[in-house]
């Protein structure tokens, strides 16, 4: 423990994952109940209306398109597309933050999936990629339905930063993929946002759920996606991209797709390259594998394109932090999918003066995962993550999503 806090890990960003973990499903109990706003232990409350009692309109439009705070897809015409805004939390003004929601409604009854990105307002590509899927589907032609949200931390992409920012005691942060389920009597916006959109718009419309990322400001990932291969769905989707890596772990409570796996819906979470830019080399292997997923559940017909059978998958169950114990400029030794080995020597930092203050080792053998794309480090900065397959010394942490 006083060497972790000597390098100053982030706790609230990086937790402890021991072996006896590794593969084990997040458990998240959400009660429902009655919420006492002003305690921050009070459980979610229950949602006073759900798209099990109908869709509702608020009555306004938005640039042409309906809103709605509750939605119920069954309520939907069939065939065709549909273009809503959905009403989130209030601002510090009275008004609300909307959601984009697209809907492809199957002109036959079908499997009903969910896509979501822009949970962090820093990543792009996963937004991009939900796109590019929903502009393929034509409902005429399709048996089920697919919701698509693409902005759902509205205030965090506004200003295309990662975390949401709370006006609370001042400006506070927060990570809203650590907000789920939410709580629609939370103390804070963003976990009354959360329980507004899980409560009324994502779980009572998906039969399965992909929740899709990117790496964070100034820390680059490769093509992977995370999940639980212990769950047979999820491992059946998680095989269907033509990627390079799967991180088979449920990661930790609080991020979006374990609050669908705790709903008894199964998803992962895709990660696709770095923040703040398209990769137009890695989404189209998102869009392909996303399409492969909706043909297994028979929404949309035809021949399977390529799947993680097509390339070579590496399979991890723990991800492996470097993490930086000096300031200066780093200089990486490997690359994003590089092999390495233990004691294989990843990075090197340097002073102003251009003297090597630290050299970093992997301490597992395993595949480079993620790298810090920014220049320069201070102390406590994750600089590499290396997936790995098997449990690794005391102290090993689970990748930083």
């Amino acid at each position: 423990m006083s060497d972790k806090r000597k390098n100053g890990l982030d706790r609230r960003d990086l937790i402890i994952a021991s072996i006896a973990t590794v593969g084990a499903a997040a458990t998240f109990a959400a009660t429902a109940g009655s919420a006492n706003a002003q305690d921050p232990a009070a459980s979610p409350a229950a949602p006073a209306s759900d798209a099990s009692s109908g869709t509702v309109y608020t009555g306004e439009v938005i640039q042409g398109k309906k809103v709605v705070s509750a939605l119920d897809v069954n309520d939907l015409e069939p065939g065709q597309k549909h273009l809503l805004y959905f009403q989130g939390v209030q601002m510090p003004t009275g008004q609300h933050w909307y959601v984009s929601v697209t809907v492809a409604k199957g002109a036959k009854p079908g499997k009903r999936g969910v896509l979501t990105s822009g949970v962090h307002g820093d990543e792009m590509s996963n937004i991009h990629t939900v796109q590019t899927v929903m502009n393929q589907l034509d409902p005429t032609q399709m048996s089920g339905t697919v919701v698509a949200v693409t902005d759902v931390a509205r205030p965090a992409l506004e200003s295309m930063q990662r975390r949401w920012p709370n006006q609370g005691r001042g400006i506070d942060l927060i990570d809203m993929n650590r907000e789920w389920p939410g709580n629609e009597n939370g103390v804070t916006a963003p976990s009354r946002h959360a329980g507004l959109l899980f409560n009324r718009l994502l779980r009572p419309n998906a039969d399965f759920a992909i929740d899709f990322h990117t790496g964070t400001t100034g820390f680059e990932v490769t093509a992977f996606n995370i999940g639980g291969m212990d769950v047979p769905e999820v491992k059946a989707m998680l095989e269907l991209y033509p990627v390079g890596q799967i991180f088979d772990n449920h990661v930790y409570p609080g991020v979006l797709h374990n609050a669908f796996m705790d709903a008894g819906i199964p998803s992962f979470t895709p990660e696709i390259g770095a923040a703040r830019v398209l990769d137009l080399e890695m989404i189209p292997l998102f869009v392909e594998g996303t399409m492969n997923v909706l043909k297994h559940y028979g929404i949309v017909a035809g021949p399977m394109g390529r799947t993680g059978k097509d390339v070579t998958v590496f399979v991890g169950n723990s991800a492996f932090p470097i993490i930086a114990t000096a300031g200066g400029i780093v200089e990486h030794l490997v690359k994003l999918n590089d092999k390495v080995q233990a004691g294989q020597k990843v990075a090197i930092q340097r002073n102003s003066f251009g003297e090597v203050v630290a050299e970093y080792t992997s301490g597992v053998d395993g595949e480079i995962t993620g790298l810090r794309s920014d220049a320069m480090s201070e102390p406590g900065n994750p600089l590499v993550f290396i997936l790995f397959k098997k449990p690794g010394p005391e102290g090993v942490e689970t990748y930083q999503e």
